[in-house]
């Protein structure tokens, strides 16, 4: 049975200011340890489309519910405990060493150290990042690909079901973003994750969602699967976006046959 762990229902979101709606109206429904893509140009409302979903934005309008709570009931510093949290500007305190940069959360969740030190380690193994190495080096110490590989373990060291991330391989080099596209893509597989991941890349989108919400000017005009959006786009913006890399693919085929 499909269970729902995230559900938005008319959500709408006004920034004082501004006469036109970041979020305009939104209803979405993202499935349990699926993972979700919010797609579109830059200031269609999907970052903030994610983060009303921890809270760090506060929707104007409608409900959002999460594993069947409404939101606007739950403290919000207990609710961003339960979701995970990566962004492209990784933001490791410089301070702190990697060990102590992922057990933050923990630490303040009362779990002892040995039960930190022993998380730690697992979800460095998991990320092939070798604790005895790595555990003691500060942020200073490591290259981009690998932060970034730290800031997405420390974001799952609490054990959240539900992990947001927000343009989380922007800045990063194309072999080391596609190599840490396919971790997570086997981490969300392998912990059961559901994850909402916003990008305005239509290939990531592509690679890494079951589904894909398509934002246009505050507007969600389409969710659904790769293979659907690009079979039976239902809007023009989202016929564009699905042809892009196809035409670019097929390019790249025509130089590869050597015409």
């Amino acid at each position: 049975m499909v269970r729902k762990m995230i559900e938005f229902d008319e959500v709408s979101k006004h920034f004082t200011g501004s006469t036109a709606a970041a979020v305009d109206s939104i209803s979405l429904r993202i499935e349990a340890e699926s993972l979700n893509v919010l797609l579109g140009e830059s200031g269609c409302g999907k970052t903030t489309t994610l983060k009303m979903i921890n809270r760090l934005v506060e929707a104007t309008s409608g409900r959002i519910h999460f594993e069947g709570q409404d939101i606007a009931t739950l403290d919000p510093i207990e609710l961003r405990r339960r979701i995970g949290y990566a962004f492209q500007g990784i933001g490791l305190f410089p301070h702190m060493s990697v060990a102590d940069n992922v057990g933050i959360v923990p630490d303040l969740l009362g779990w002892s150290a040995g039960d930190i030190a022993a998380r730690t380690s697992e979800l460095l193994d998991l990320v092939g990042l070798d604790p005895s190495v790595f555990a003691e080096r500060y942020p200073a110490e490591l290259s981009g690909g690998q932060q970034q590989r730290v800031g997405v373990v420390r974001a799952l060291a609490a054990r959240p079901r539900v992990l947001l991330m927000d343009e989380p391989f922007g800045a990063l080099d194309p072999i080391t973003r596609d190599e840490l596209q396919r971790e997570l893509k086997s981490l969300q597989e392998k912990l059961g994750l559901t994850i909402v991941l916003v990008t305005h890349d239509v290939t990531e989108a592509l690679l890494l969602a079951d589904r894909i919400a398509i934002m246009k000017n505050g507007a969600l005009l389409a969710h659904d699967t790769p293979a659907a959006l690009i079979a039976n786009p239902p809007h023009e913006y989202v016929q564009q976006l699905m042809e892009m890399p196809q035409r670019q693919a097929a390019q790249v085929a025509k130089y590869a046959r050597g015409t």
